[in-house]
Order: C-alpha cells, then sequence, then structure tokens
C-alpha cells in the first residue's frame, strides 16, 4: 500500500510516498481502509523527532483517521466490518492503519468521512478539557487561545453551546472573523495586542474562568495575568515553545491552577466516556451548533506540503489528507 514514509527526522521536506506492507488485522484491532486523514500539529513534532512519542525511524506520521472498517481481529465484537468509523491510531499517512477496537468511533451517515477525520483529536481534545478536566457552563468565561485552529473553532462552539462566555485569540486579524462566525464575542489579536489587557477590560478587571493554552510561552504568564480567582489554565500544546517553569506560590494569591491536557488520557483509559462524548457533539453536530471546519484538503502524496501550510501558522480549521 502507499504511505508516507521518514527515514530521519527533520523539516517536512523528509516525508516521501512510499510503498509499505499492508499491516496485518491484529487480535483485539480494526483494520480500516482510509478515506480521509487528520493532520495535526503533533504529527509536525513526530516527525522532528520532538514528540512525547518518538519515531522508529522508518517511520509514518498520523494519529487519526476516518474510513471503512476492512477486518476485525480476533475477540472484537463491538466493530464490524463494512463500518463506517473514525479512530485514534498510528501511521494513519496510508491507505490502511489498524486501531485497537476501544479507539474506533462509529460515524453516523451524516457525517462526511472528511469531518470524521477532523473529530476524534480536535473535537475530543477541546470537548474533554471543557467537560472533564473543567466544568463548563452558563456564568463561566472561557478565553480560547488559537481560536482559529481545528480545537480552537470546536472548543469555542462547545463552550457556547454549554452557555459560557466565550473570548478568543489570533495570530493575525484575517483570522478573527472567522472565529466570530463561530460564537466568540469578541476576538483578540495576541500578535498586536496585550490580550491580557482586553481581556481585564472585557471582564471589568475579573479575568476569566477557564484558558485553554496551544501556544505556550507567548501567551502563558500573560494568561496568567487575566485568570479570575479560581481560574484554571490549562495548556495542551506549545506551538509557540515550550513555557518557562512556574513557580507554583505565584498560584496561590488567586488560588488559581494550571494543569496540562492530551487526549490519550481519555481514550486509552476511559473508552466509555469516549464514546459517550462523542455521541454528544455528533448530536451537537446535527443540530447545528457545532460545524467543523475544514481549511485545506491536500492529497496524501503531498503530506509535506501540508506539514509546510500548517507550520506557517496561515491555516485555519482543519488539514486534510486524501488517499
Amino acid at each position: 500500500m502507499k504511505a508516507i514514509v521518514f527515514t530521519q527526522t527533520g523539516g517536512p521536506e523528509v516525508l516521501a510516498l512510499g510503498d509499505v506492507p499492508k499491516p496485518d488485522v491484529r487480535p483485539g484491532m480494526a483494520l480500516i481502509k482510509i478515506q480521509a486523514i487528520g493532520v495535526n500539529f503533533a504529527d509536525t513534532r513526530f516527525r522532528q523527532g520532538t514528540y512525547v512519542v518518538k519515531p522508529k525511524l522508518p517511520d509514518t506520521p498520523g494519529m487519526e483517521a476516518a474510513g471503512v472498517v476492512e477486518a476485525v481481529g480476533d475477540g472484537v465484537t463491538d466493530v464490524r466490518p463494512g463500518a463506517r468509523v473514525a479512530a485514534f491510531t498510528v501511521k494513519s499517512y496510508a491507505e490502511y492503519c489498524q486501531a485497537p477496537a476501544s479507539m474506533v468511533i462509529p460515524l453516523p451517515d451524516v457525517v462526511s468521512f472528511v469531518d470524521g477525520a477532523a473529530f476524534p483529536i480536535q473535537v475530543l481534545t477541546a470537548y474533554h478539557m471543557l467537560h472533564t478536566a473543567d466544568s463548563t457552563g452558563p456564568g463561566r468565561t472561557v478565553l480560547v487561545h488559537s481560536a482559529a485552529g481545528g480545537v480552537g473553532l470546536a472548543a469555542v462552539q462547545l463552550a457556547r453551546a454549554a452557555g459560557a462566555r466565550v473570548l478568543g485569540t489570533v495570530s493575525s486579524d484575517a483570522k478573527a472573523p472567522l472565529v466570530r462566525e463561530h460564537g466568540a464575542e469578541a476576538v483578540i489579536n495576541y500578535a498586536t495586542e496585550k490580550f491580557a489587557d482586553e481581556v481585564l477590560r472585557l471582564t471589568e478587571g475579573r479575568g476569566v474562568d477557564l484558558i485553554l493554552d496551544a501556544v505556550g510561552k507567548p501567551t502563558f504568564e500573560e494568561g496568567l495575568r487575566c485568570l479570575a480567582p479560581f481560574g484554571h489554565l490549562i495548556l495542551y500544546g506549545r506551538a509557540g515553545g515550550p513555557t518557562d517553569p512556574l513557580n507554583v506560590a505565584t498560584l496561590s494569591p488567586k488560588s488559581q491552577k494550571v494543569s496540562g491536557f492530551m487526549v490519550p488520557t481519555v481514550t486509552r483509559n476511559f473508552p466509555d466516556r469516549t464514546r459517550e462524548s462523542a455521541e454528544r457533539c455528533f448530536a451537537l453536530m446535527r443540530e447545528g451548533r457545532l460545524r467543523l471546519h475544514i481549511g485545506k484538503t491536500f492529497p496524501l502524496a503531498q503530506a509535506a506540503d501540508a506539514h509546510r501550510y500548517l507550520e506557517s501558522r496561515q491555516s485555519t480549521g482543519k488539514l486534510i489528507l486524501i488517499p
């Protein structure tokens, strides 16, 4: 089968289309013929060798996909061949992948394969930061950094659906209208404005209850400055570089907290919760309260171009590869 392979870590140029063996379905696994593949910042760090999981060269990137189940391994009873699914997986930049049955999500007929590939990591990351790592609802104010990205746009909509007030930040003015269209009350360009000052103005000096931060170093300290008493900052990425060390004692005057988040904590340890949250999000999609924004699609062979575009910080929403 065709797959994207890299034999050394480095820039996007190390990614190349090649031929690799089609995987044999293993016990407890589902073999999926891929129709669409989600592209994530984590894929770029995996390619660079700086992600939590290190590549075993030669290796293939990719953490999520959508397609049709071709076969299931021994012991699999709740996933059937022929089913339309999305999945958390590995090596998904390919024509086929395997996924543990517990990490396969049935796709409703109204959800396309492209939206299905955009769904697992970004939508469920947003959902579980808002509703598992924290408790979001009416009376709460949420600040979403990188609000024009895939997780960001999902988080804006999910926080609004829960009844929260939502503010967003973006890295360029061109991205602001998209974030407003998806439900943010105000959008701040953190590259040209001191977003903490604007957040404090918008909240009459109180600050926000929850900050979702995928940027890291450029936004972290200012985020703490505009965090309300008992506020919570969740760091789930570091697109702008790792944060400086934090003196935990500085959180005490306002009884604030900082935490980290990765969605595999949920998917690997709480499969029932994963399925339940997916069903809730699919219901919001059917109601028109959650729309997935596909920024651009690329043929699988152009995975390097997709990585370049993602790293340029020009992209919005989700990037998709099509085998």
